[in-house]
């Protein structure tokens, strides 16, 4: 996956994984939320997305993101 790529799957998936988690962030932490949920995601999916296509990816962006956000508020938000 090219890195312009990434970043727009990341950046959409980070925009709905914050709307879907409630938590209200700036752009540029929604955008490193997202590509570091991309990140995740295609890394633990990456067999899905081999078979299925690129949908698979932004579904696992957005699961990564979710995670990342979960994870976030769990151990490190007040």
């Amino acid at each position: 996956m090219s890195i312009v790529l990434l970043i727009i799957i990341g950046t959409a998936a980070g925009f709905l994984a914050t709307r879907l988690m409630k938590l209200e962030t700036d752009v540029p932490t929604t955008i490193v939320i997202g590509v570091t949920g991309a990140l995740i995601g295609g890394f633990l999916l990456r067999t899905l997305v081999m078979l299925t296509g690129w949908m698979a990816g932004f579904v696992g962006a957005v699961l990564g993101a979710i995670a990342l956000i979960w994870i976030y508020k769990t151990y490190f938000s007040k």
